[in-house]
């Protein structure tokens, strides 16, 4: 009778050095796998981020009433809609549409602004619309990398003006006066620019 014969040394090794060469290739590829995922993930958060800031600044714009407000120590009332290379804000804003659950005794008019800060577009309100130097602004960080924010404003001759009110208004600004709709301008170091055009209730 023949005896059993095992596997020699050299197939042993040959068997462990595919097997290895298996197992490389194959956390190589599960690696790959999970990055690419990961940058999706990355990706969808960021436009999504994006996304969500387009919609807060339609919103409010879709929502603008003609409701200037007073500012700090008494001075001259601030246009219901601002926006000017001079301010501390891209955009000023008055607009309804601030929910009450609560019940409150206050206004569904909310003041808000737009400025980036180092990098990071940040939405700031006010709890009230007529304030004080008590009434501080709170800021929420909309989106950060943020390279520019800038608007531009259809006039109702249908010229598009920078500034808000225009710039022949400075002297004497029409307080309510509103445009017809705003162009929205995003500038984004991994995205390039993102606009929109929204139309301004009248």
């Amino acid at each position: 009778m023949r005896r059993p014969r095992g596997f020699t040394l050299i197939e042993v090794l040959v068997a462990l050095a595919v097997f290895g060469v298996l197992s490389v290739l194959a956390y190589m590829s599960l690696a790959q796998t999970l990055a690419n995922a990961d940058m999706l993930t990355e990706r969808m958060d960021r436009l999504q981020s994006i996304q969500r800031t387009i919609s807060f600044l339609s919103s409010e714009l879709l929502q603008t009433a003609p409701r200037p407000v007073r500012v700090e120590l008494g001075e001259a009332p601030v246009p219901a809609l601002q926006s000017s290379f001079a301010s501390d804000f891209a955009l000023q804003i008055t607009h309804g549409g601030w929910p009450n659950g609560a019940g409150t005794p206050r206004s569904t008019m909310q003041r808000t602004a737009y400025r980036v800060e180092d990098g990071e577009l940040v939405r700031y309100h006010w709890n009230v619309l007529d304030r004080t130097v008590n009434n501080t602004p709170i800021g929420t960080i909309m989106l950060d990398d943020v390279d520019s924010l800038t608007f531009r404003f259809l006039q109702n001759d249908g010229e598009w003006t920078d500034q808000w009110p225009p710039l022949v208004a400075q002297g004497n600004p029409p307080l309510r006066a509103l445009p017809r709709a705003v162009e929205i301008l995003l500038v984004l170091p991994d995205e390039g620019e993102v606009n929109r055009v929204v139309e301004v209730s009248p």
